[in-house]
This record gives structure tokens, sequence and C-alpha cells, in this order.
């Protein structure tokens, strides 16, 4: 890994501008030694997706809908601490919120088409049915004598 990975990758040919970007960052719970208490490791990222001009209307209008629980007057926010190091942790959260947003701007998956059972299946299922109970209604000892 070296140098940032470059601009996160939404889909296709859309990214993530460096500059609508915020980052904030501070103390991170979690493991560490002597070091911890003195460096703000945790990364706190923030992404304007209501005045973004870095996704289509089309996407944006999708995300805005889907992430409407996560929002936060039209500002998505991802936090990351799981690395002891403030830039794996910078890493890790620009991954996690292009993921999310990749996730969050998909077109809605075609609707199914319902299909007819061919009569065929049906005729051979109730056939087998009627076999099925004859053997067993001849299991019944009521005629033997």
């Amino acid at each position: 890994m070296d140098g940032m990975s470059g601009p996160y990758v939404v889909r296709g040919s859309v990214s993530l501008p460096e500059a609508e970007l915020m980052w904030r960052f501070s103390r991170s719970s979690g493991p560490g030694g002597q070091h911890v208490n003195t460096t703000d490791s945790q990364a706190e990222l923030r992404f304007d997706l209501a005045a973004t001009k870095a996704l289509p209307e089309v996407w944006k209008q999708r995300a805005l809908e889907r992430l409407a629980g996560r929002l936060v007057d039209g500002v998505v926010v991802v936090r990351a601490s799981e690395h002891r190091s403030q830039w794996r942790n910078r890493e890790a959260a620009a991954v996690r919120l292009a993921a999310l947003l990749a996730e969050a701007t998909a077109p809605p998956p075609k609707s199914r088409r319902p299909t007819r059972i061919p009569r065929g299946i049906n005729e051979r299922r109730l056939r087998q049915k009627k076999q099925r109970s004859d053997t067993k209604r001849g299991r019944s000892g009521r005629d033997w004598t």
C-alpha cells in the first residue's frame, strides 16, 4: 500500500472526488500501546450526498431515498477505528463509503414475470399422488381374512 489509493470508484466511471470528502480524526478506543492515547487514529469521513455534483442526478435521488435513515442534513457519515494507524482507518472509511454508495445507487432489480406451470407437469404430479394414495390404501388391513 503506497500513498492514498486515489479516487474511490463507486461504480463504472463514477468516483468520489477528494475535494468533497470531509475528514475528522479523533482518539480511537481499542487496541494500541503507550502511544495510543496521543494519536488521533479514528477516522470519520463525511460526504454531503445532497449537495454533491459527483453522482448522476438519478443515482443521487436513489441514494437519498435508500440512505434516508443514515443521513443527517443530507450528509452521510462513515467511521473507522479498527486499525491502529490513522492512514489505514482513512482507507477503510473511504472504501466503506464507496461500497455504501455503490449499494445505495444500484438500479432496482428487474421484477419477476410470473410463469404458468405447464399442464403436463401438473397432470404428472396428480397422477403420482393418485398412485401413492392407492399404494397406501392397499396397505390397510381391511380385506385380510
